[in-house]
């Protein structure tokens, strides 16, 4: 790149990485409150909302990056428009594909990460989360008790904890439990969920043991240390994780063994989701094309490329609302998915037509020769 066109590729560069940053930073915050489920009713950590949010990210980010190039592109390029940096760049004999080379080389790049992204780090990502969920949704830890509150558990068990520490600690635990046939209660100073030998537990620590059976007869122990076997309250726990389409990798998408099927849908909705990831990126093309064609697609204006900008805006929406539309219809007809990668790339072609169209000079049309007549 020349000075010119690497000054031209910082500024339009910098705007684009504005706009990405905002639409990530929006988006982790309606994620983060979705998540507050986990805090409050699961009892985790803000860690753990925290590494959810942004597991979050890669799905989120190959949703909003072209919106966030082809706003930020929108932004930088109306600046050196009224600024008639542009203007300066053609009278230094800059050609038309020159100037518009480090608009293009931002969007290929941007190409290339959202490609990265919906391919390794989007399934990646929904994976993890979705671990992160079942575990959470499963933990005995947060089924069985809450800090302060007597909870009520499966097959007679009720379980009492005083105070809870960051590390998982348990002081001042007490547990009910009737099997209907005697009451049996523990209570101990401190205790922890655990597992031995890949069997779930209960440890604790200095406290005792009360039995009372049916034959009126009571049992008393004291320990240093107990473990309760909590496999018989553990129903429900061991199922396993269901992923969706928007979760498996991409070789599981076009190529589904019987599992997969039965589990994350059909063959055409898996394709359909596989072809998405691919030509999802594409959009950022067009979104640059369309910004491109927005402000140099006319002549100077000094009021503003309000109109301009509002139509390539609406096209481009059209545009991306008709790509969720054919991922949808792809999934009952497989045909439709080669048309998920020409509708962009046909925008894209359309918006550089219509730039270089602009950007020609019109061609002047020669009046008349008006031949006088004789006079008699």
């Amino acid at each position: 790149m020349t000075i010119i066109q690497r000054y031209l590729f910082r500024q339009i560069g910098l705007p684009v990485l504005a706009a990405l940053g905002a639409l990530a930073g929006i988006g982790l915050l309606s994620q983060s409150l979705e998540q507050l489920e986990v805090i409050v009713e699961r009892g985790q950590s803000i860690w753990v909302m925290i590494k959810l949010t942004l597991l979050a990210l890669p799905q989120l980010l190959a949703v909003i990056l072209p919106i966030g190039l082809f706003v930020g592109a929108l932004v930088a390029l109306t600046r050196l428009q009224r600024e008639q940096e542009l203007t300066a760049a053609y009278a230094a004999g800059m050609s038309r594909w020159a100037l518009i080379k480090p608009a293009l080389t931002i969007a290929v790049i941007t190409v290339v990460v959202g490609l990265l992204t919906t391919t390794l780090l989007q399934p990646w990502g929904q994976r993890e989360g979705r671990r992160q969920t079942f575990a959470i949704r499963t933990d005995l830890a947060a089924l069985l008790v809450q800090e302060g509150q007597f909870v009520q558990g499966p097959d007679g068990l009720a379980v009492y904890v005083q105070n809870i520490e960051q590390n998982g600690l348990m002081r001042n635990l007490f547990v009910y439990l009737d099997n209907g046939t005697s009451v049996t209660t523990w209570d101990a100073e401190t205790a922890r969920f655990g597992r031995i030998d890949g069997i779930p537990v209960l440890t604790m620590q200095d406290g005792s043991m009360q039995r009372y059976s049916s034959q009126q007869v009571l049992n008393y122990l004291s320990f240093d240390n107990y473990a309760i076997d909590l496999t018989p309250y553990a129903r429900g726990t061991d199922q396993s994780i269901r992923y969706k389409a928007s979760d498996l990798w991409m070789h599981q998408l076009f190529m589904p063994d019987a599992a997969t099927l039965k589990m994350a849908g059909t063959r055409g909705e898996l394709a359909a989701e596989g072809h998405s990831r691919l030509s999802s990126p594409l959009y950022a093309l067009t979104g640059m094309a369309f910004a491109l064609a927005a402000i140099l697609g006319g002549a100077f204006s000094r009021t503003g490329y309000g109109a301009r900008i509002a139509k390539a805006a609406g096209l481009f929406l059209v545009v991306r609302v008709i790509g969720y539309g054919l991922v949808a219809g792809a999934a009952s007809v497989p045909a439709l998915n080669i048309l998920q990668y020409l509708v962009p790339l046909a925008a894209t072609a359309i918006a550089l037509r219509v730039l270089f169209r602009a950007l020609k000079p019109k061609k002047r049309r020669a009046l008349p020769l008006m031949r006088k007549e004789a006079v008699a």
